[in-house]
């Protein structure tokens, strides 16, 4: 029965491919006006519409809820079921019918306008082009004008279409891998540079920890500086005190040297003439050393000033010069008769007093070498516009300052 029903069975097959050659070209394979089923698709077809139509979580959703139960098969297992099942009809694929319908109702109203394969086949070209494929596939296989040829165009397009997203799959997938390598150098690298960060960062804090110890020992040095400052600031205060004692040592050692001078005789009263005598050396009047000027008597208090007094009572300003040596300038200009003003050239004082003091002045004496710039251009360009004397000393110092006075003395 085998060697006789395979023949007839050949012949059947061949007699079917003979009428449907015999069909018109641009049938519809729906009848008018009805859109085919799922389960009136050609498998080919209905895989593709399966595969594309519908996201496999939706068939996954939809399965779930018609076998309420979890599909134990996966991927392409689950694909290969569902185009099974939906070959006839039944719960399934009336199940797969209706969300086609649901997600795809607008884009099937728009193939519906088509009212020709033509036209149809047109729509296809423009969906298919703007890439829009998983509705239009639906809507043109399910079409009423769909036609055997324009089914198979879309079906041998959208193949075309997976091969060609397949091949693109694979050159992505190729360049995903090769990103995977590099980003492994790149971590590598990144893994190194963030380690040699790491070193810095250690030693930078080691640098800074050094640095912050030596600024500490730096503050502890500068407030021993200002604590010497200070106390050279209160010994600078003092200075007038110490000055006015050396006036006032000055004074009595002058007071002294007047004394100590020698003192003629009184002459002898009117009468008869003695028996000559040889004279008397004159005796000095002993006189304390540290006296003060008003306990001196008698003669020693109304003796007129001695040889050292060659200034005249003048005002000599000295400007500049180191504080701790003002007492010996005053020592020397008194000594010469004058009287004794200062300014220290800007260093403490204001230089706004300086122009005062300069206008009270008549000897004028510079130490170029411990002022101010302004201070030596401020008495240079008084003195010439005043006329008066002046005279620049460029070492700061009491041997400078006697040279100065006995050029002063010797000129007047």
């Amino acid at each position: 029965m085998l060697r006789t029903g395979a023949p007839l069975n050949l012949a059947r097959a061949v007699a079917r491919v003979q009428r449907l050659r015999e069909q018109p070209a641009a049938a519809p394979l729906a009848s008018a006006g009805h859109r085919r089923r799922l389960w009136e698709l050609p498998p080919r077809a209905l895989e593709m519409v399966l595969g594309m139509a519908l996201p496999h979580e939706a068939l996954r959703r939809v399965a779930r809820r018609v076998l309420r139960a979890e599909p134990k098969a996966q991927g392409h297992a689950l694909h290969a079921g569902l185009v099974t099942e939906c070959r006839r009809r039944g719960p399934l694929a009336e199940a797969l019918q209706a969300e086609l319908e649901r997600q795809h109702a607008a884009t099937q109203r728009q193939a519906a306008e088509a009212g020709s394969a033509e036209a149809l086949a047109r729509w296809w070209q423009g969906q298919a082009g703007r890439g829009e494929l998983p509705g239009a596939l639906w809507a043109v296989l399910s079409h009423p004008r769909c036609t055997e040829a324009l089914q198979q165009q879309v079906l041998g397009e959208v193949q075309m279409l997976q091969f060609q997203a397949g091949q693109a799959a694979r050159v992505e997938l190729a360049r995903f891998e090769a990103l995977i390598d590099e980003n492994a150098v790149l971590a590598r690298a990144l893994a190194a540079a963030q380690q040699r960060c790491t070193q810095l960062a250690a030693e930078h804090a080691r640098v800074h920890a050094a640095c912050l110890a030596d600024n500490a020992k730096l503050r502890g040095r500068v407030a021993a500086l200002e604590a010497q400052v200070l106390a050279l600031r209160a010994g600078a205060a003092a200075a007038p005190t110490s000055a006015q004692q050396e006036a006032r040592i000055e004074g009595l050692e002058r007071a002294l040297r007047k004394a100590q001078a020698p003192v003629k005789a009184p002459l002898p009263a009117p009468g008869p003439m003695p028996k000559p005598k040889p004279l008397a050396v004159p005796v000095p009047v002993p006189v304390p050393v540290m006296q003060a000027p008003g306990s001196l008597g008698g003669a020693g208090s109304a003796v007129a000033a001695g040889p050292e007094e060659g200034l005249g009572q003048r005002n000599v300003l000295c400007v500049g010069g180191r504080t701790a040596i003002v007492p010996v300038y005053r020592r020397l200009v008194e000594a010469r008769g004058g009287r004794f003003l200062h300014h220290d050239g800007g260093e403490e004082d204001k230089l706004g007093a300086l122009d005062a003091t300069l206008a009270a002045a008549d000897l004028v004496i510079c130490q170029a070498g411990c002022v101010s710039h302004n201070a030596y251009w401020r008495v240079k360009d008084h003195c010439k516009r005043t006329g008066k004397r002046c005279v620049f000393v460029e070492t700061p110092s009491a041997a400078g300052l006697q040279r100065a006075l006995a050029q002063v003395t010797q000129d007047t």
